[in-house]
């Protein structure tokens, strides 16, 4: 099973709209395709205990459990204050390590103004590449996003080209690393 993370808690966001429209790009090239979106996952349950083994709600475990079994993961992410938000690192920091992390294949899309989320996602990079992930090289930044999505649709011809190229591409990714046995689920079952 392929996931798509839509990286914010926001109601209605464009990091949702952008799922549900990359969403039939991936499922081209995997038989299952799913988006969590965190805004239906009740984050504000979590607590200093949650951490490890401890309780977390259902919808919140079942998303983690997801995850640490995804042929791949594409976060898509909007820049909150020069970073991800807030609900997202928050989510990131309750997954199973080694688990969830380590030799999982992902990607990202960044949304935003003048950068398009380039720095959210470059800091994405950082926990996940400290995590020991698989980083996909071949990020998309949706620049002034609010420009390029419109009515529900990509208005940029140049944006759903290399969203395409992406999914195509990042298919081939985990194609190669489960061919030859490097992806997480050789290593972590």
């Amino acid at each position: 099973m392929f996931y798509i993370i839509s990286g914010t808690n926001r109601p209605g966001s464009r990091s949702h709209e952008v799922a549900k429209l990359v969403k039939p790009l991936y499922e081209k090239n995997f038989a299952q395709v799913e988006i969590i979106n965190l805004e239906a996952l009740p984050l504000q349950e979590l607590s200093g205990q949650s951490y490890g083994d401890g309780t977390k709600p259902a919808a919140v475990t079942e998303a983690i459990e997801k995850l640490n079994s995804a042929e791949g993961v594409l976060v898509i992410c909007p820049e909150y204050n020069g970073s991800m938000p807030g609900a997202l690192k928050y989510f990131i920091d309750f997954w199973s390590y080694p688990k969830t992390f380590e030799y999982r294949p992902v990607a990202f899309i960044g949304l935003g103004g003048q950068f398009g989320g380039l720095r959210p996602v470059e800091h994405l990079q950082q926990v996940f590449g400290y995590r020991n992930a698989f980083i996909f090289p071949n990020r998309v930044f949706l620049i002034n996003v609010w420009n390029v999505l419109k009515d529900g649709k990509i208005h940029d011809d140049t944006v759903n080209e290399l969203l395409t190229v992406q999914a195509n591409n990042f298919a081939k990714f985990i194609k190669g690393l489960n061919d030859n046995k490097l992806s997480a689920n050789f290593f972590n079952n």
